[in-house]
């Protein structure tokens, strides 16, 4: 039997990784709709936004059951410039040290990212156990 901490978090982690699944569908599928009209990279711009607004969204009270705030919102973009920082230095390592070629290596690098983009979103989604929103007993 698995302690209920430990449950929780498997929750968490596999909800956070669903909306992530639900995210790339979900922007992927209005690049291309709005690509019918718009220019690609407009078209991409748009979808991308939407992307980091659905999954603060779904983070925040899917993922982390915390209320949604403008400084949470507004916070939210420097998890993906951190993550795209991060994976970009992990692709370009993976490439240039022929470790894996360019086709795969993204796809290592996503996955290598994903704890670090899990941990970001936590820190600017859930309020500090101090803080009146951690007073009510929640496990962290």
């Amino acid at each position: 039997m698995i302690e209920g901490g430990l449950k929780e978090r498997l929750k968490r982690w596999s909800r956070f990784l669903l909306g992530g699944g639900l995210n790339t569908g979900i922007t992927y599928a209005l690049y291309l709709l709005l690509n019918i009209k718009l220019e690609y990279q407009v078209a991409y711009a748009i979808a991308y936004v939407t992307g980091i607004v659905f999954r603060y969204v779904f983070n925040a009270l899917i993922v982390f059951n915390e209320p949604l705030s403008i400084k949470g919102l507004l916070s939210f973009p420097v998890v993906y410039a951190v993550q795209y920082l991060l994976s970009a230095l992990i692709l370009g390592s993976l490439v240039e040290f022929g470790i894996a070629g360019e086709t795969i290596a993204p796809l290592i690098a996503i996955a290598l990212t994903i704890p670090v983009t899990y941990v970001l979103a936590k820190r600017v989604i859930q309020k500090p156990i101090g803080s009146d929103a951690g007073k009510n007993g929640r496990n962290r």
